[in-house]
């Protein structure tokens, strides 16, 4: 049994006569006939009543038709999968990121991998580390914007970009008369950071020994902790103090002028190292390689130092 038996066997069911079937088959009506006739041989069922006026299924072939179309139906999806899977660019793409990347990256990543890659959507989502990371080992996505240090057993991990941190205050703080801000400058009660569970707030205490040493300290006051960067934002333009963000979530732009400011660290090292990781096992190297074009270029418009 062939799939072009099944074409013929479906295209006869519908039409009720040889000439249009075959028309509609782009084959001679001998060439239908002989199919059909083999078909029926094969199954050892007569599937058509022929007569002057035409044909009709036969009581017992009319439930194959539907069987019939649905095989069909799954082997032109088959079809496409397999020619998605050839073409690398082709076919949906499931691109997570981690909370304080995701949507300061996405805007410009999105209509730049459009133009890049039309056929290619892209599937977004945003999460913890530790939830990307299970979700790239089982599958669930294709790769993960993330922050190093990040390793995983089976994963490739591509650096893509230094971003710097940035200090954002009201225009009225003490230290925005500073071309550049310590890592000293920092150590002051009113700063304001991410929760515990954040790769961000990690880092910049990492970058920090200072204010990690401080913050241990069981005579230090408690710290102000936002659930995310734009509430951390928020707060500083309420006035509650100063907080550490990466220069792609500055926006003090989005406020009134003259309310809020932002300055960079004088030290090179006050910064985060963004990274693409993928399963090396991932069956599209091409799509891996577009994105991580794209997204080297994007890292220019935020303020980001693309890893060459």
């Amino acid at each position: 049994m062939t799939l072009t038996g099944l074409r013929y066997f479906v295209a006869l069911a519908e039409e009720q006569h040889f000439g249009r079937a075959a028309l509609r088959c782009n084959v001679s009506q001998p060439t239908l006939s002989a199919g059909i006739k083999r078909l029926e041989d094969e199954l050892g069922l007569p599937l058509f009543e022929r007569a002057r006026s035409g044909v009709r299924l036969t009581l017992s072939a009319q439930p194959l038709v539907a069987q019939a179309s649905r095989i069909l139906e799954q082997s032109q999806d088959f079809t496409e999968m397999a020619r998605e899977q050839s073409d690398p660019l082709s076919g949906r793409f499931k691109l997570a990121a981690i909370h304080t990347l995701g949507p300061y990256l996405f805007p410009d990543l999105i209509p730049a991998m459009l133009e890049r890659a039309p056929n290619m959507p892209l599937i977004l989502e945003e999460g913890f580390t530790a939830d990307l990371r299970k979700a790239l080992r089982e599958g669930q996505i294709d790769a993960a914007i993330v922050a190093l240090p990040f390793t995983e057993t089976d994963v490739v991990t591509l650096p893509l970009y230094d971003e710097p941190f940035e200090v954002l205050m009201s225009a009225e703080d003490r230290l925005n008369d500073r071309e550049s801000i310590s890592r000293d400058d920092l150590i002051r009660d009113d700063l304001m950071l991410l929760g515990e569970g954040h790769c961000l707030r990690d880092q910049i205490l990492d970058a920090c020994p200072a204010l990690e040493e401080r913050m241990k300290s069981s005579s230090a006051p408690t710290l102000t902790q936002g659930s995310s960067l734009e509430t951390l934002r928020h707060m500083v333009a309420g006035g509650l103090g100063i907080t550490v963000l990466p220069a792609s979530a500055v926006g003090a732009g989005r406020y009134a002028p003259g309310l809020l400011t932002h300055r960079p660290f004088h030290h090179d090292q006050m910064k985060r190292t963004v990274a693409l990781a993928w399963r090396a096992s991932f069956p599209r190297p091409g799509a891996i390689t577009a994105l991580v074009e794209v997204l080297k270029r994007v890292a220019k418009r935020i303020n980001a130092a693309p890893i060459e």
